[in-house]
């Protein structure tokens, strides 16, 4: 005889089986840490008192510029977004016809052959969003590129009492754009890479649970 599945298992295998619950794919974890600098090259046995290797012009003075070298970035995002639409629609429509006064189609009335009918929609739907996100975090230059452009990565952990808070950050900066105490508007950083994320007791407690997010995804409602 074929065993029946109780409740509770086939609530499993639905969780498990459900790809709306699968969970996000994490970054590498070193996807943000911090990059150690280049070994400086060997000094040349060449007698000459100028090394190019060793050369840095008095007018980049103390800008982060080079592969582990670090700056900061200023967290200046500020988003908002807004749509709006309506539609109207209204139709409307009258027949009439006049029977015989004689013949077989003398019983019909006026009143019994008459139609109308009326038509009409309305929608309006609105929506509205924005984001805020301020604060300093220190990156170093992972990479160098001949243009001139750097990749930029970095994290910051705080461990609160309640909880965990993380900040991470990667994309490209120019040099031209960073400032001579190498700080860095986040709104200058190219394909840039921001997560905010925590854990603990207030994280867990601002989510839904895994039954409430089940019945969340299978209501109709």
């Amino acid at each position: 005889m074929p065993r029946k599945i109780s409740n509770a298992a086939l609530i499993a295998l639905v969780l498990l089986a459900s790809p709306a619950m699968a969970k996000k794919k994490k970054p590498a974890p070193d996807a943000f840490a911090a990059t150690s600098p280049l070994p400086a090259p060997a000094p040349q046995a060449n007698g000459a008192i100028f090394q190019a290797n060793a050369y840095a012009p008095l007018t980049s003075g103390t800008k982060a510029s080079m592969v582990g070298d670090i700056l900061t970035i200023v967290l200046t995002e500020r988003m908002t977004a807004s749509k709006s639409n309506s539609a109207s629609t209204e139709r409307g429509g009258d027949i009439g016809l006049s029977p015989p006064a004689t013949g077989p189609l003398s019983i019909f009335t006026p009143g019994d052959i008459n139609m109308g009918g009326d038509q009409s929609f309305k929608g309006k739907g609105e929506t509205a969003q924005a984001n805020s996100l301020s604060g300093d975090i220190t990156v170093t230059i992972a990479a160098v590129y001949p243009n001139g452009t750097m990749l930029v990565k970095g994290e910051k952990r705080i461990t609160l009492n309640r909880g965990d808070e993380l900040v991470q950050i990667s994309g490209l900066v120019r040099a031209a754009d960073i400032g001579v105490d190498n700080r860095i508007a986040s709104t200058k950083v190219a394909d840039a890479t921001i997560a905010y994320t925590g854990k603990g007791e207030i994280a867990r407690a601002s989510k839904q649970g895994w039954l409430q997010k089940f019945f969340s995804i299978i209501s109709p409602f």
